[in-house]
């Protein structure tokens, strides 16, 4: 099976790339280098540099894909409201360029990396995929617009969405301070020994460890009867900004914080019903906040030496 991964030299693009590798599987990355890092791209894989914004840079890729994995764009709330125009660009261009390519080549599945932040504001509670959409973000809207277009072109091209929680581990950009939770939060206290907190100890989140998203998303690609679905990918955890904070002074127990006010756009609270996933699936069990954490931490510190 050959494979196109978009984003490949990005944090989640780049492990998922490496497994895909190991099964077997021929991969084909592309990637714009404005987040990602060209050292992340597995060495076995064809590389492409190129945006997905502009069509006759798709019209340069091969023709004989069978699956897209589509994990490239803007992926910060925050940042997309610098630039809306530039974040539509990157989320929502990008998904309709790829579509029309995945359609024209007949290519087999189109994975799709949404995001929780299509949901919006949200009640205290487990949140499911029939939850009415209502995003507060223009990343939100943007990857909203992109699923429904998925919807769109399904008879075309089946699509499988993935609605990402707050995924962290190893290979995250420490030096990206403006996006991903749990990596802002580490790069902090390793560098400074204190911590910002944007927003209050109350919000929560559900963390989701790196590899338990890779395993999934392999899932999504070997198995030929799922298709044109959308699904929640967290834990189904529900996880306080202060449980957070406590489990992660467990492993490096000096520091200070600071609590400041909330970013543009950020969702309070949000976690998954994960029962849909779990039907398909079949994965309930998760790394533990605190496992992954103590691994993410160690893998810091290394490569903050460097």
């Amino acid at each position: 099976m050959k494979i196109l991964i978009t984003g490949i030299a990005g944090f989640i693009g780049s492990q998922i790339a490496n497994s895909a590798i190991k099964k077997g599987y021929s991969i084909i990355g592309v990637d714009d280098l404005s987040q990602g890092y060209k050292k992340n791209v597995p060495a076995q894989c064809e590389f492409l540099e190129y945006d997905l914004v502009t069509p006759k840079n798709i019209q340069k890729f091969p023709k004989d894909i069978d699956v897209i994995l589509h994990l490239a764009g803007q992926s910060s709330g925050e940042i997309s409201f610098d630039n809306p125009v530039a974040d539509l660009e990157k989320n929502c261009v990008s998904t309709l360029n790829l579509i029309k390519y995945g359609i024209d080549i007949g290519a087999k599945k189109f994975v799709y990396a949404s995001s929780m932040s299509v949901y919006g504001a949200t009640p205290d509670q487990a949140i499911s995929e029939d939850f009415a959409c209502d995003p507060i973000s223009c990343y939100g809207t943007g990857k909203y617009a992109a699923e429904n277009y998925l919807k769109i072109y399904r008879r075309e091209l089946p699509f499988i969405a993935f609605r990402m929680f707050n995924v962290y581990g190893p290979g995250q950009d420490l030096s990206n301070l403006r996006q991903g939770m749990v990596s802002i939060y580490i790069a902090h206290i390793l560098k400074n020994g204190h911590l910002p907190i944007k927003g209050n100890l109350q919000r929560f989140r559900d963390f989701i460890y790196i590899d338990d998203v890779v395993k999934i998303w392999l899932q999504a690609i070997a198995d030929n009867d799922i298709k044109n679905e959308v699904f929640n990918l967290g834990t189904g955890i529900r996880t306080t900004v202060f449980d957070l904070v406590t489990t992660i002074k467990k492993i490096i127990p000096y520091f200070t914080w600071t609590e400041l006010g909330s970013t543009p756009g950020d969702q309070f609270g949000i976690y998954a019903d994960m029962k849909k996933a779990e039907a398909f699936f079949g994965n309930s069990h998760f790394v533990s906040l605190e496992e992954g954490l103590r691994v993410f931490i160690e893998w810091s510190k290394e490569n903050l030496k460097h």
